[in-house]
């Protein structure tokens, strides 16, 4: 993997875990919040596709590696929203 391709690799896990973000509807954090969003949303949701025996729909090819764009931005949706939930202020 060269540099480029690791540089195009956190550009779609940042867009990912921004949509991921969007949809959760809890936003804390900038850029590198959102790749690791992203990145945390690929490995959660291409667990729930695993456990649920669903097809990868929209895979990336990066440099020889494969990244889930649906099941990242589902996986950091989720996750998103469940920190919000955890950390929410109750009033």
């Amino acid at each position: 993997m060269t540099l480029i391709d690791l540089l195009l690799l956190l550009l779609v896990a940042g867009v990912c875990g921004s949509i991921g973000r969007a949809i959760g509807g809890y936003s804390h954090g900038g850029c590198l919040v959102s790749i690791a969003l992203g990145f945390i949303g690929a490995l959660l949701g291409m667990w729930l596709a695993r456990y649920a025996h669903l097809p990868e729909p929209l895979p990336v090819l990066v440099g020889g590696t494969t990244f889930p764009v649906v099941w990242s931005i589902i996986g950091s949706a989720v996750f998103v929203a469940v920190i919000g939930l955890i950390s929410r202020r109750r009033v």
